[in-house]
Order: C-alpha cells, then sequence, then structure tokens
C-alpha cells in the first residue's frame, strides 16, 4: 500500500464515515441524512433518554403515511420529522404514546 493510500483510508477512517452516530450523540440512519424536500416539523418528547430511546420514537414516526426522514435527540428531547405534507399532530401524538414517551409539543 502506498503512503498516499495509506494516508487516504486513514483520513476516511478517522472521520467517522460509517458511523451511525454524531458527535452530539444522537444516532440515526445515514439513509435519512442530506436535503430533503417537503415540511420540517420539529415536536418536543420527554422521557427520551438514549439512543435506544431515539431509535424507538422514530421507528414508531417513521410508520406515519408520508414521513420521509425523522432524527430524534435525547439530548435536547427534540425530534425534527420531514413529510410530505403537514401531520395531524394527533397521529404524531399517538405514534410517541406507542414508542413509551409524551409528546409536549412543537419546539
Amino acid at each position: 500500500m502506498s503512503s498516499e493510500t495509506k494516508t487516504q483510508l486513514e483520513t476516511v477512517q478517522g472521520s467517522g464515515a460509517g458511523s451511525c452516530c454524531s458527535s452530539d450523540g444522537s444516532c440515526h440512519d445515514t439513509a435519512q441524512d442530506g436535503p430533503t424536500a417537503g415540511v420540517t416539523t420539529v415536536y418536543t418528547v420527554t422521557g427520551m433518554t438514549c439512543g435506544h430511546c431515539e431509535s424507538a420514537v422514530s421507528s414508531e414516526i417513521s410508520a406515519i403515511d408520508g414521513v420521509t426522514s425523522v432524527q430524534a435527540v435525547a439530548a435536547t428531547g427534540l425530534v425534527t420529522v420531514v413529510s410530505d405534507a403537514p401531520l395531524a399532530e394527533a397521529a404524531v401524538r399517538d405514534a410517541v404514546d406507542e414508542a413509551g414517551y409524551e409528546l409536549t409539543g412543537t419546539a
């Protein structure tokens, strides 16, 4: 392996590429990264304390028709949802309840 190839490989490995968790502690599916067209709504959810909580909330909200992206961050209690059209808050509340947490409103 040339020194140039080795340097490139170290740069990629050191950059966090392939990691599902960002530096702020939030975990997300890398397929959801990047610009997404649609309606973005930020909700406040109480009770999330870890990556498992984020995953449970994201999974339930992702099942709502029209949702294209969800990012939950336990540290802030914020859940960012991108959808094709505005979502009924009752549907999001039901999904969060199903995950075992409480939707307290929009941020």
